[in-house]
């Protein structure tokens, strides 16, 4: 978070895994209860409904504005950024983006949605929030986690941000983002989760949890037996391969460009790819781009006076 003039600056990326600010993470599940949930942690209350945040992950949907969920992760999202500073109520300011090739067609469309209430009260975790929105940037996704560190680009190098929904994808040459090069993908590590978790109840007839899968693909390993880590691991090295195959169609060769590689398809590729470490960097910073948002946003809005 940032403050210019009384007013909060708060950079939300509103990943398909993840809803990140500049300094929290929180998993995108959300289920509604009408009356209070018996366990405590991550409950949101708003319009006399009660919400636990934070259990698994959102379903991919085309177009985030479709239903109410992502409204709702938003106002979790500021309300933990805001907990980290000890404030309840603020002006804010939103940053937030889009896939790369949505937000020329969604960018407005997604901006009414964000701002639908100028002024909003709510509870999370049993403190009340009182908000009243002034504005709202948006950017596209992936970009702004390096724009801090265009100075030391050269050359061409491509961009990729691997998440839970899309793996976006950008050319940048001579520090300079080619908006006539970029794509969209639907290749992201949930279709890694859910192959894997498929290839166990097909091997072996059971079912693995999610969470153990997840380790596995963060860090390569998991207190498991040798086969079903040899057999998640199989598939893991597999849908790497696919991603630098879709890369190449993309023209990528590593002789020629640098990679950089942001979002959980990082994890994937240091503990699962073969690559040219010296010609591919991957930024392990899960909020680098929500970070670059509310620099971005904070850098726009203070050249306006």
């Amino acid at each position: 978070m940032r403050e210019l003039r009384n007013t909060k600056i708060i950079a939300v990326d509103h990943g398909y895994g993840n809803m990140k600010t500049a300094n929290t993470v929180t998993p995108t599940g959300i289920k509604a209860y009408e009356t209070e949930p018996i366990f405590t942690g991550n409950i949101l209350e708003y319009n006399g409904i009660y919400y636990r945040i934070g259990e698994g992950h959102k379903e991919f949907i085309p177009d985030k504005a479709m239903d109410e969920e992502y409204y709702l992760l938003t106002l979790m999202a500021i309300a933990r950024e805001l907990n980290v500073f000890s404030f309840r109520e603020a002006d804010v300011h939103l940053a937030a983006g889009l896939p790369l090739t949505w937000i020329r067609t969604q960018r407005e469309a997604f901006r009414s949605y964000l701002l639908q209430n100028p002024e909003v009260r709510y509870l999370f975790n049993g403190k009340e929030y009182h908000l009243h929105f002034v504005g709202c940037s948006l950017y596209p996704q992936g970009y702004p986690a390096i724009v801090n560190q265009l100075g030391d680009f050269k050359g061409t190098n491509l961009l990729a941000d691997i998440g839970n929904g899309t793996m976006n994808i950008l050319y940048i040459n001579n520090k300079k983002a080619q908006e006539s090069r970029c794509w969209t993908e639907k290749l992201d590590v949930n279709q890694c989760m859910i192959a894997a978790k498929n290839a166990v109840l097909d091997k072996f007839g059971v079912k693995i949890e999610e969470s153990t899968v997840e380790q596995i693909l963060r860090f390569g390993t998991a207190d498991i037996s040798a086969p079903y880590l040899d057999c998640i691991s199989s598939i893991a090295r597999q849908y790497v391969a696919e991603l630098f195959s879709t890369l190449r169609k993309y023209e990528y060769n590593p002789d020629l460009m640098r990679l950089y590689v942001i979002g959980g398809g990082g994890c994937l590729i240091r503990n699962f790819g073969t690559y040219d470490k010296s010609r591919v960097t991957i930024i392990d910073d899960i909020c680098a781009t929500a970070k670059g948002y509310e620099s971005l946003a904070y850098m726009s809005l203070k050249r306006r006076g």
